[in-house]
């Protein structure tokens, strides 16, 4: 599911990730012609998980989010970044090492995004 950002929500872009990043069971903040971002979307797509997808870089408020997500992170790169089940796991480094050591399969079925 590739979404954008409703222009409704609070002005604070901190508050506009929360809400975002707890809509769905999987979330990734992304910007689309991020290659790291794409192989993440292919990585859960390929587990059978339908993720939703804010891409940065087609919301006119992008740059605000991207600027949280790197405060949030406290790097300098800010996509892709995931969450799941509301909660920060990080970027692609921390999802595939939470594959590789097979701690994401359960955060993922806990969080409702995968029944097997």
């Amino acid at each position: 599911m590739y979404s954008y950002m409703g222009m409704g929500m609070g002005s604070d872009p901190m508050e506009r990730l929360v809400k975002l990043a707890s809509e769905s069971a999987v979330v990734i903040f992304s910007v689309s012609s991020c290659c790291m971002c794409h192989a993440v979307k292919r990585l859960f797509c390929g587990m059978g998980v339908n993720p939703a997808v804010y891409e940065l870089d087609q919301d006119p408020r992008g740059k605000e989010l991207e600027r949280a997500l790197m405060r949030l992170l406290g790097n300098s790169q800010a996509v892709p970044v995931v969450f799941i089940g509301g909660k920060l796991i990080g970027s692609m480094d921390r999802v595939m090492a939470s594959h590789i050591n097979g701690t994401l399969v359960p955060l993922l079925k806990e969080a409702g995004a995968l029944w097997l």
